[in-house]
């Protein structure tokens, strides 16, 4: 399995319209085929910093989400909303086991 965890930022001005923009990708990118998990979440403490978490079943799968209409159309909007700092990680981990 493949991790991604890392972070962008946009101005905070920006965030009411980078909502919708984020929700799309994110819903679009969690149907597709070997995403387990796909989530952006605001930080608490410093507007317009986003946390991102994704967990994918393969680099196949993740090659092909990079390939697709709505990662396009997400870039493609990047300039407008102001996303110019990104800070993303991928990571190969195993199984998940409780704490």
């Amino acid at each position: 399995m493949l991790l991604i965890v890392g972070t962008i930022r946009l101005p905070a001005e920006n965030l009411t319209e980078a909502r919708p923009v984020m929700k799309r990708i994110v819903e679009a990118s969690r149907a597709e085929d070997g995403c387990l998990e796909y989530s952006y979440a605001e930080d608490l403490f410093e507007p317009g910093l986003i946390h991102i978490r994704e967990l994918w079943t393969e680099q196949a799968a993740l090659d092909l989400h990079f390939t697709t209409d709505h990662v396009a159309d997400w870039r493609a909007a990047w300039p407008e909303l102001g996303i110019g700092e990104r800070n993303l990680r991928i990571y190969e981990v195993g199984e998940p086991r409780p704490t």
